[in-house]
């Protein structure tokens, strides 16, 4: 069967496109670099594509920072909503609003010198006074179903997690495996390993 590919965005060239394409074709999707909506919109149609093309599961290798809490929940709501499981490796970084994609893998997995941190987007808004109370109410709001969702996939309370967003927490793979982020660590020769007492495999 011949693999779909949604139209490249051009970033790194032909190379990219190229490896993006056959990755795609082994139901690898890539989600590199700034989490704006362009890039959740990609990822999206692609998760929705492979989603509908087979059975097996999706991986997401992820490396990737983001400021935006509408990309962020784009891809996360596709990741919760997709009849397989989404694997999600994070290969080099998970930054700001990208971790939340990273929290609700099935499965959940982090090279050894992968960099993650917990931290809340950077926003401004021109409005007149009128409604810029509404804004900030709804950004608000949004940011704390944010928290809530990536609390839910670590098991921690909201609160403590939004409190780790707001001071900007850093955390090693090893950090983020003690954290519940990540289900495991990946080596360099293949092998993963748990955090001692807990299992590998699907999350429910």
């Amino acid at each position: 069967m011949t693999a779909w590919l949604p139209p490249a965005d051009g970033a790194g060239g032909p190379w990219m496109d190229e490896l993006q394409s056959r990755l795609f074709a082994q139901r690898t999707v890539i989600i590199r670099g700034a989490l704006d909506d362009a890039l959740a919109g990609r990822a999206a149609a692609e998760l929705m594509t492979l989603d509908a093309t087979g059975d097996a599961h999706i991986t997401v290798h992820l490396d990737a920072s983001g400021e935006s809490l509408e990309a962020a929940f784009a891809v996360m709501d596709v990741i919760d909503l997709l009849g397989v499981p989404v694997h999600v490796l994070c290969l080099g970084r998970a930054e700001g609003t990208a971790v939340g994609i990273l929290a609700v893998g099935a499965r959940r997995s982090a090279t050894p010198n992968a960099r993650l941190r917990l931290s809340n987007p950077r926003t401004s808004a021109q409005a007149p006074a009128s409604e810029l109370a509404r804004w900030v109410e709804h950004h608000l709001d949004h940011l704390r179903r944010f928290h809530a969702r990536v609390a839910a996939a670590v098991d921690r309370p909201i609160d403590e997690v939004a409190a780790d967003f707001a001071a900007g927490r850093f955390l090693s793979a090893q950090d983020a495996l003690r954290y519940g982020l990540v289900d495991e660590v990946a080596t360099a020769r293949g092998t993963i390993y748990p955090l001692p007492g807990r299992s590998v495999g699907f999350r429910p």
